[in-house]
Parts: structure tokens; sequence; C-alpha cells
């Protein structure tokens, strides 16, 4: 007998990791396998307070696959690592820089999220995005990791507007002034973050390099995909993580040329990060 049950979010005990609505549940199945990655951070009944009414807990078949490449990862990284950190801001990927800092051979950092440690080196950005609250803790960063790890563009693609009818120019990095602001990585970033992708064994990318969802911004990330794909040719470990560098993959037309592609962006990069997570913890067998 198979019973497909409705989202069970549409029931507050979900949430609430509420062990009496879990007992329910538990009465439906004689063993329980957990095969959605993207909900392992979540510790609510289905995912947690149910599997403790099971001898036998299991992986499924992707979550298998999800611990197996991400533990590959943090655990024993064929080497050359280079880590590939991209979007918009830095603040939702303080913890995944640090944690990676001390694993990786290479960390490269592009998209809106440069800006803020751009203005921490105290270069000129213009109006480019920066997150002012998060300027210190760029700079901290910068100082904890060692000479030459971390890669920050060195040029740059710049509109003068937001949208996709704005004059461009590419220009050196501490040459921006107002009213232009960083919109993609520029061409001698893109050869330097390419050349060093295709020289890895392993990669992880999280993020695109600018706007990738206006067409004229877009060349940074495809080449950067483009590249991951000849690294994956050439025997390396890729895995790709978060909503909108999967997407830039998809479109690129480069997700079946990786190893791995995420199926759950906040759960990889947590997992990432070093956190437990609840739906995992929970498995005998993993």
């Amino acid at each position: 007998e198979v019973l497909l049950l409705e989202n069970l979010r549409f029931h507050a005990e979900e949430e609430k990791n509420d062990p009496a609505f879990a007992a329910r549940l538990a009465e439906l199945g004689e063993l329980y396998v957990n095969d959605a990655f993207g909900t392992a951070p979540r510790a609510h009944a289905s995912t947690e307070a149910v599997a403790s009414h099971f001898a036998v807990r299991a992986a499924g078949f992707l979550m298998e696959k999800e611990l197996d490449f991400l533990s590959r990862l943090i655990e024993n990284p064929a080497r050359p690592f280079t880590a590939v950190l991209g979007g918009a801001k830095i603040s939702g990927k303080i913890e995944v820089i640090r944690n990676l800092a001390g694993k990786v051979d290479r960390l490269l950092i592009g998209g809106g999220m440069c800006g803020t440690f751009l203005r921490a080196r105290g270069l000129e950005i213009g109006d480019s995005l920066v997150e002012e609250d998060r300027i210190d803790t760029a700079r901290e960063l910068l100082a904890a990791v060692p000479e030459g790890k971390l890669l920050l563009p060195v040029d740059a693609l710049l509109a003068d507007a937001e949208g996709p009818g704005a004059a461009t120019r590419t220009a050196t990095i501490g040459n921006v002034s107002k009213p232009w602001r960083i919109v993609d990585i520029g061409p001698e970033t893109t050869k330097r973050f390419a050349a060093e992708i295709e020289s890895s064994r392993t990669v992880f990318w999280n993020g695109p390099m600018g706007v990738f969802e206006m067409e004229p911004y877009a060349g940074g990330t495809r080449a950067l995909a483009a590249a991951l794909a000849r690294a994956t040719e050439r025997g390396a470990v890729t895995v790709v993580g978060g909503g909108d560098s999967v997407r830039a993959l998809k479109e690129a037309g480069f997700a079946s040329r990786v190893s791995h592609v995420s199926t759950g962006g906040g759960a990889s990069l947590e997992f990432v990060e070093g956190k437990e997570l609840p739906g995992v913890v929970a498995l005998s067998d993993r």
C-alpha cells in the first residue's frame, strides 16, 4: 500500500516538531526513508521527530548522493580544491567563507558580494552594491585568509544605471566612480577565475558572478559555468549548489556536464558551513 499525504506544513504541528503529530505519522509506515535533502535543515515533525519511532531511518538515493558529494568537499577533497562564491550579499555566506577558508586552496569571490570586500580594501567602487554594516566583517575575513588564497575581481563590467538599457564599459577595480556600478566580472577576472577552476581537482560553486538575469551581464557567470564543465571533463569533482547558480548553470546548458547539482541550495550551504542538519542527524543509515 502506498499513501501520498498532502503538504504537511498545512498542519501547524509539522513546523512545531510536535511529538504527538509525529507519532500519528509513524503509524502509517514500518520504516523511515528521507529523500528530501532540501528540507534537512528543518527540525520538523516529518524530518526529525517522526524518525525516532523507527529502528531503520534511511537516506533515500538522492539524499545519499547529496551527502556523498558534499561530505567529500569537507572531509577529503582531491586537491587543488577551489570554491567559487558569488551572489548579491556577503551576509548569508560569512560562515561558509570562514569554514571553507581553512579547507580550500583557492577562494574566488565575485557577484554583488565582492563589493563589500573591495570597499573593505579601501577601493573606490562607485554605486556598486555594498553592505555597509558588513565592511568590518569583510575586513576581518580578508585578514584571516592567508595571502594569495582569496581572489577578488581585478576588473569588472560596469553599468551607469539599473536595467538592461544602461550604458556599459569595462574598467579595472579601483577606477569605478559614480554613477557606475559593477554588474559582472571583467574579462581579465574571468580569465583568471576560469584558469583556477580548470586547474582544480575539486570545485564548489555557489552564486553567480554578476546580474546574470540580464543578458548583457551574464557573460562572466556563463564563462565560469563552461570552465566548470571543462574541469569535469578532465576528471575534477564539481559541485554546484544554490538556486541562482543552479539556474545559471541550466540556462547556460551545462547542468548535465558537472559532477553534481545540489537540489537544496540552503541545505548545501549549511552543510558546507559545518552545521548539523536535523534531517540528516535523525538518520541511522546515511
